[in-house]
């Protein structure tokens, strides 16, 4: 049996290889042991439209019941918020999610949620990971006999969610405002709560396609450029996409020009403060823009900077009274909700704003900016060797690294990383894969194409 481990957000692995029933089976027997070490008896599960879920989560259902463990099911795939948030509404331990997330369609994966509703602590997946055991289970209960045994309880968790975003949103205000949205499930989990909140907006790639037709369900801009064209070649106020499980967002606005996380953190924070009049603490991951950080301190807002993980924002959620957290990958929460990453919440954040102030995005961010100033954040994930990799970090680590180019490095922070000021406005990022042989490098600076300049030189720089 190969060895199971956790990586930042859950257990992933290609299906049919490492990503198997009995695998499934022995991660499941470790998390029940687990959660009857620590009197746990509830249990939600969810999964979302990635090949097998269905059956893997039957698998994962019938070894919890085996262990005495109460399971409510979902009938069909849903979003991890949408899990995240049963575990809450159920008052269940423990949440499990059969999804590989953004990952690609050859994958799937198992997340563990706490009884808060969000990512479980690495603290408590260590201890999971532990009682892994080498080989699987046999003869397991069937469903039947689990529902006859009072074990099973089927969960409808989308209309739960639903239910509660109704709550939540003022929905007639964003459907009599005009706005026109397009959305791009990515064939992921998003595709009905979308389509049942706004039956009239244009839906692309919100099928039933475990395949995703051979792409990545990650909302990034490569990956979106049908929908950015046919925003700016129609009448749309936004674009808005889902990853695979729904818990990242992408955002686009009505010229059809991409809008990151950073931006969209900007935004989310603007609203909360100043026009739902709500204050907290504001958490961000190393890889944010410190445009956060400005925009906290002009709100007069704590901002603490976590480790990269959504997991090290959520642990902060749970403990202090947080107003919005997120990180550079598009996994944002705020406060009212689930201390969770949840792309369809956030949109209809975004929906709800615009709706209140009668503003487009461009607009909006035009506003964020005279708070702030004008900036643009760019990414570069470059595939080389791992000695290559281990070189380039090595020499960040030793403080060899006193300049980017032609430009002098003012200061260095190293929280998750390394992080090279050459202006308190400009920055280069450098941060090592854990798992693949990749170095990612990021760079802000008041404009994109000075962005690119900057990563390039900051490739040869680094890299020779």
């Amino acid at each position: 049996m190969s060895v199971i481990k956790f990586g930042t957000d859950g257990w992933r692995a290609i299906i049919a290889h490492d990503y198997t029933v009995a695998n499934v089976e022995r991660i499941s027997e470790a998390t029940a042991q687990w959660m009857l070490k620590k009197k746990m008896s509830k249990v939600v599960i969810g999964y979302d439209c990635r090949f097998g879920g269905k059956m893997f989560s039957e698998v994962a259902t019938a070894v919890f019941g085996n262990y005495g463990i109460k399971v409510f099911l979902s009938p069909d795939f849903v979003s991890t918020p949408m899990v995240s948030l049963a575990v809450v509404q159920t008052g269940s331990d423990l949440g499990v999610v059969i999804t590989a997330s953004h990952n690609p369609p050859s994958y799937n994966g198992y997340k563990l949620k706490s009884s808060f509703g969000g990512p479980t602590i690495p603290s408590d997946i260590e201890e999971v990971e532990a009682l892994i055991p080498e080989t699987s289970i046999t003869n397991l209960p069937s469903l039947a006999e689990l529902r006859e045994k009072g074990l099973l309880d089927y969960l409808d968790m989308e209309q739960m969610y639903l239910e509660h975003a109704k709550k939540n949103f003022d929905l007639d205000k964003i459907k009599s405002s005009g706005l026109k949205l397009a959305y791009d499930g990515m064939y992921g989990a998003g595709q009905n709560v979308i389509r049942k909140l706004f039956p009239d907006a244009l839906l692309l790639h919100c099928d039933y396609n475990p395949s995703f037709l051979g792409q990545a369900p990650e909302p990034i801009e490569k990956n979106l450029k049908e929908i950015a064209s046919i925003i700016a070649a129609n009448d749309y106020n936004l674009g808005l996409a889902n990853d695979g499980d729904a818990d990242r967002i992408g955002l686009f606005d009505e010229d059809g020009n991409f809008v990151d996380s950073h931006h969209i953190l900007l935004l989310l924070l603007y609203y909360m403060f100043e026009y739902k009049k709500m204050t907290g603490k504001v958490v961000i991951t190393f890889s944010v823009t410190d445009k956060m950080k400005k925009l906290a301190e002009y709100y007069g807002l704590n901002c603490e900077v976590t480790k990269i993980g959504f997991k090290y924002i959520a642990e902060i959620m749970t403990k202090e009274d947080v107003l919005v957290g997120g990180e550079e990958s598009g996994g944002l929460a705020v406060k009212g909700h689930i201390p969770e990453r949840d792309g369809v919440w956030m949109g209809l954040l975004i929906m709800e704003f615009m709706a209140v102030t009668g503003k487009s995005i461009k607009q909006l961010i035009a506003e964020v900016y005279s708070k702030v100033g004008s900036f643009s954040f760019e990414r570069d994930d470059h595939h080389i060797t791992n000695a290559l990799k281990d070189e380039v970090m090595r020499k960040c680590k030793a403080g060899e690294i006193h300049s980017i180019g032609t430009r002098p490095v003012i200061r260095t922070e190293s929280i998750d990383g390394y992080k090279f000021y050459l202006t308190e406005d400009e920055w280069i990022m450098v941060r090592a894969s854990g798992t693949e042989p990749v170095l990612r490098v990021y760079a802000q600076t008041p404009s994109p194409a000075q962005s690119r300049k900057l990563l390039d030189e900051a490739a040869t720089s680094l890299m020779g």
